[in-house]
């Protein structure tokens, strides 16, 4: 009976907010805004109650349900709690003297209930179809201003995109029903845990295909490239839709992996796969960013490199890593794009502040204090697992001190050595207590030091020093042309919009007069943020 009413606790989540959503089509402005705000209270009430009686129920097995009670379903479907919460505060006043303001409510509303139902689903079926209408509502906020050519071309190409996931998710549905004869999520899971722990079982072929569905369905959901265009042209939406996007509906395609760990950690072809595409990801779309001046438009960029950086977590088995990315991801794009007003302010700040240039002395004492303090902190506590995340922390702090200790900002130098014991302690702490949430199985480790360890340690190698040589050799000749070509994003997409056009042509608002279709220069970036 606990289980049930849990069941129904939280299947009212996505139920009260579509009909929040029909609700509110029938008020006026001034009523809808405080009328939402109160419904998302309610939303947070319902949440809070289900994980108490949760809690208060220990011995309940929730295999066999429908709606899944698992640590990290109660952990997504409070993030999405968490940013209905602050997206409907915040669209409240932004979008109060919109004429479109019902059209907004109704859609925004829609999409996180559609969310909500994914995160909660244990059945495979309910799982597709709450992720294709996720799709379905996002592309009406993404068109929310039709006229745009820009925003149009992108969501056309998003549309097409999302449709390819859809079917390569489908397909691994049907591969895995007609294998197992059920479509419990929690049941598929069990059994391939038992064939990791099992040496004599292997995963058969059909199996290993569903598995690599799977990944490209992560993969294309994630925006990974050269399917990331659509991505860096949708800022042109009102900015509560891009936080909507960044900050939450990005994120499904780590969660998916996430959720089918243990088919997706034994499949190689699945894992290379991911290795190679999203580890590319990571570091062409770091570099790229660094090109440009937009404000959204970097954050655009920023997102699909993290996107790569967590499925590359996974593909390493570092799957409790990989949800703690997700989450802080989540809220740190929420604030970026909410924010992103106040974030031309800080660019100028940062742009007119005085460069620091740090020379090879303090290169070689950033980096051995930084490998100092992650060597000990490994030793400390007794790590076992792969060592390339641990390069990349070493990396990542090296640039921090290095910065920091040199001849103009010494004074800065304790305070950033601080920064980053804190910094250790504080992933170490967090990538233990998400350990306990999702539960270690020994067989779908990743080994240290194995083929994919050493690429992922090339990779966050490659990342330091190119980023080292376009940010502190720019006036070279070789580093000028490369900066063009990233600038650019290696004319990836220009490519891709050929090749959509061509399958699927689009007629594009009247106004249309851009270049991509007739050029492959890439279009001048305006330094006015969009939606602001």
């Amino acid at each position: 009976m606990n289980l049930d009413l849990i069941s129904i606790m939280l299947l009212s989540i996505p139920v009260t907010l579509v009909l929040a959503s029909i609700c509110s089509q029938r008020m006026s402005n001034d009523q809808r805004g405080m009328w939402l705000v109160n419904a998302s209270y309610f939303i947070v009430l319902l949440f809070i109650t289900a994980v108490v009686m949760t809690l208060n129920s220990p011995n309940i097995s929730p295999e066999i349900q429908v709606i899944s009670h698992t640590n990290i379903s109660l952990i997504m479907l409070g993030l999405v709690v968490f940013m209905s919460v602050i997206l409907i505060a915040f669209s409240r006043n932004y979008m109060a003297r919109e004429p479109k303001n019902r059209t907004y409510w109704f859609w925004l509303l829609n999409t996180l209930a559609a969310v909500s139902f994914v995160v909660i689903s244990n059945h495979l079926l309910l799982f597709w179809l709450g992720w294709v209408f996720i799709s379905l509502a996002l592309h009406k906020l993404l068109t929310f201003y039709p006229e745009r050519p820009r925003a149009a071309l992108a969501a056309h190409k998003k549309f097409l995109l999302a449709r390819c996931a859809e079917l390569s998710l489908f397909i691994a549905i049907v591969l895995l029903y007609q294998q197992h004869g059920t479509l419990l999520i929690s049941e598929l899971m069990t059994h391939f845990i038992y064939v990791a722990n099992d040496d004599a079982l292997n995963l058969t072929a059909i199996e290993q295909v569903a598995a690599v569905l799977i990944a490209l369905t992560a993969l294309i959901k994630c925006a990974q490239l050269p399917l990331h265009g659509w991505l860096i042209q949708v800022v042109e939406a009102p900015t509560p839709i891009s936080a909507l996007l960044h900050a939450g509906v990005i994120n499904l395609g780590g969660f998916l992996l996430i959720l089918f760990a243990p088919l997706f950690i034994q499949s190689v072809v699945a894992q290379w796969l991911v290795i190679i595409v999203a580890g590319g990801t990571c570091v062409i779309a770091a570099l790229v960013m660094a090109t440009r001046i937009s404000v959204k438009v970097r954050l655009a960029w920023s997102t699909s490199a993290q996107m790569g950086l967590m499925l590359l977590e996974c593909a390493l088995g570092l799957f409790e890593l990989a949800l703690l990315h997700l989450i802080t991801h989540s809220v740190y794009k929420a604030y970026a794009f909410l924010n992103s007003g106040n974030a031309v302010y800080e660019d100028i700040q940062a742009r007119l502040a005085p460069a620091a240039i740090p020379n090879w002395q303090d290169w070689l004492f950033a980096g051995l204090c930084s490998s100092a303090m992650v060597i000990g902190t490994v030793n400390l506590f007794d790590y076992q697992g792969v060592w390339s995340v641990w390069v990349l922390f070493i990396l990542a702090l090296t640039l921090l001190i290095a910065e920091r200790h040199n001849l103009g900002t010494q004074t800065q130098f304790m305070p950033v050595l601080v920064t980053s014991i804190l910094l250790l302690v504080s992933y170490s702490t967090f990538k233990g207590v998400f350990g306990f949430i999702i539960p270690h199985v020994p067989a779908l480790s990743v080994a240290a030091f194995s083929a994919a360890d050493v690429v992922s340690m090339a990779l966050f190698i490659s990342l330091f020093l190119l980023s080292w040589l376009v940010r502190y050799k720019a006036g070279h000749s070789s580093i000028k042309r490369l900066s063009i070509i990233l600038f650019a994003g290696l004319y990836l997409d220009e490519w891709l919009t050929r090749l959509t056009l061509k399958i699927w042509p689009i007629r594009l608002p009247n106004q249309a007069k851009i270049k991509i279709l007739n050029s492959t220069e890439p279009c001048k970036e305006s330094s006015k943020v969009e939606g602001i």
